[in-house]
């Protein structure tokens, strides 16, 4: 297992995250897997056996269940925690109370505290909002998150799922109060879905943050066990529940490209998926989940995968994005600097 930065901290994370969406069967999550405590704990064991130490989970997977989960399967295996980076999240659904959710101070606070009860730990390492909140002003979240930094309850702090200038509007916010800062960006990102380098991955760049990759496989899509009609196996989770969304006619199109590739290392599409994501520029770490262990094991022998220069541009083309308004104008205007002019005379 190889290991990256998180963005500009000096935290090392394992490249593959472990996903725990899979972990807990409350209300509408169980159709996200339903996994139970012998399951979860064989997976974590799996995981950390193999060089794993990011765990990635959220206080509203199946209500909570899954960070208790997770919790239990810490301390019945005994791993140590200070060999672990454990991340979770708050800004969805918690019950039907007028502050049950959101990214108010109120919430927030609550939130973590419940986290940490769920997940038996003193620290989060790393505690992300997992969405926009339209209705509590940012500095409130930030000013919060901040204060949970100071008091130890949090190491870092993230965001999920925002607009570009939602997250550089944060980090500005975070500067000019000296507040601390966003270290890192979790957002869907696929081979089938590169619609994050418009606008969100030039900023990660620009701003060091480090990414984290949810559902790298497009919800099962890009595993090639789907047909172009959407018919795919019967127990998949994409079957149940289309989600991400997907334009899934160049989904095809990039299995198709990736099935060679696959066949001549004897591996799955899937490995073929998740090493095509390895290999770009942003990204820190790709979270994974799995219902079964094979599956799981699968995804994590995607580190293994090498893809040389012309497999990568022959994914990079088959993939790429419809040229979109200012993007094809940038690329038009910078080319007078491409070329430094030569003085005559």
């Amino acid at each position: 297992m190889k290991y990256r930065l998180l963005g500009q901290t000096g935290l090392y994370v394992s490249e593959l995250c472990l996903g725990t969406m899979t972990y807990g069967s409350v209300g509408f999550w169980e159709v996200m897997g339903g996994l139970d405590q012998a399951a979860v704990s064989l997976q974590l064991k799996y995981a950390f056996d193999r060089g794993i130490n990011f765990i990635d989970t959220a206080n509203v997977y199946s209500l909570g269940q899954s960070e208790q989960l997770v919790g239990q399967a810490i301390r019945d295996l005994g791993l140590p925690r200070d060999e672990l980076v454990i991340s979770t999240k708050a800004t969805g659904i918690m019950n039907d109370l007028p502050n049950g959710r959101g990214h108010s101070r109120f919430h927030l606070m609550n939130a973590v505290d419940a986290s940490l009860r769920r997940l038996q730990l003193d620290h989060l390492d790393l505690y992300l909002l997992h969405g926009l909140d339209p209705l509590t002003p940012l500095e409130e979240a930030l000013n919060t998150l901040n204060d949970l930094v100071r008091s130890g309850k949090v190491r870092y702090i993230g965001l999920c799922n925002m607009a570009a200038w939602q997250i550089m509007k944060g980090l500005a916010i975070s500067e000019k109060r000296s507040w601390a800062r966003f270290a890192s960006v979790q957002a869907y990102y696929t081979i089938a879905g590169r619609d994050l380098e418009r606008e969100v991955v030039p900023l990660i760049l620009d701003q060091g943050l480090g990414l984290m990759v949810w559902s790298p496989l497009a919800g099962g899509l890009l595993t090639g066990k789907f047909s172009p009609d959407g018919k795919g196996p019967g127990d998949s989770r994409r079957s149940k529940f289309d989600f991400p969304v997907v334009d899934k006619e160049r989904a095809f199109r990039c299995v198709e490209a990736m099935r060679p590739m696959a066949e001549q290392r004897g591996v799955s599409i899937a490995r073929i998926a998740l090493a095509w994501i390895l290999a770009q520029q942003p990204v820190s770490s790709v979270i994974v989940g799995a219902r079964t262990i094979e599956q799981l094991k699968d995804n994590l022998e995607a580190a293994e995968v090498a893809l040389s220069a012309e497999e990568l541009e022959t994914l990079n083309q088959v993939s790429l994005l419809p040229e979109e308004y200012p993007g094809w104008m940038l690329e038009r205007q910078k080319q007078y600097r491409a070329e430094v002019p030569e003085r005559k005379g």
